[in-house]
């Protein structure tokens, strides 16, 4: 299926990731139109693209999913306008082996978490696993953007 989204999430361990050598990271700021048990519509600006993304429900490790360009400026209204919380994070992506890791390091109410997400092509593909990778929190819907909407990570008992 084209549309589809084969994604493993894992928590960053942050003494090895605070001494690695980062590419320039992209500032996110997104919010959420729609979360429920079904779908996920999400608005996003990242630089300066926008972006609307409508994701379904989780099974496997994958989902599917249909991301759209939008104006940035049109994105920046929508999140401002019609979404409840917004997510801002700093993203680096770090390629190892065949693979890219996208490295989210969340700011403003989420500040303090350091997330590691990985595109795959199937479910069952073998990555190799940098020393910064942690614990896979991939079937946690705490972690979750949508969930971090909504519960920001400053808001948890530690």
């Amino acid at each position: 299926m084209k549309n589809l989204e084969i994604e493993r999430k894992f928590l960053v361990e942050a003494k090895e990731w605070s001494s690695l050598i980062k590419p320039e990271g992209i500032r996110y700021i997104q919010g959420y139109l729609c979360i429920d048990s079904r779908k996920v519509i999400r608005i996003r600006v990242a630089a300066d693209t926008g972006y609307l993304t409508i994701k379904g429900k989780s099974t496997n490790f994958s989902r599917p999913e249909f991301e759209y360009i939008i104006p940035a400026a049109e994105a920046n209204e929508m999140i401002f306008k019609f979404t409840d919380q917004i997510v801002e994070k700093v993203r680096f992506r770090i390629p190892i082996g065949a693979f890219v890791f996208e490295i989210d390091e969340f700011i403003g109410l989420n500040a303090g978490l350091v997330l590691a997400e990985i595109e795959l092509m199937s479910p069952d593909d073998e990555f190799d696993h940098p020393a910064w990778l942690g614990q896979e929190v991939t079937q946690d819907p705490r972690y979750y953007n949508s969930y971090l909407s909504k519960h920001p990570y400053s808001t948890w008992k530690k």
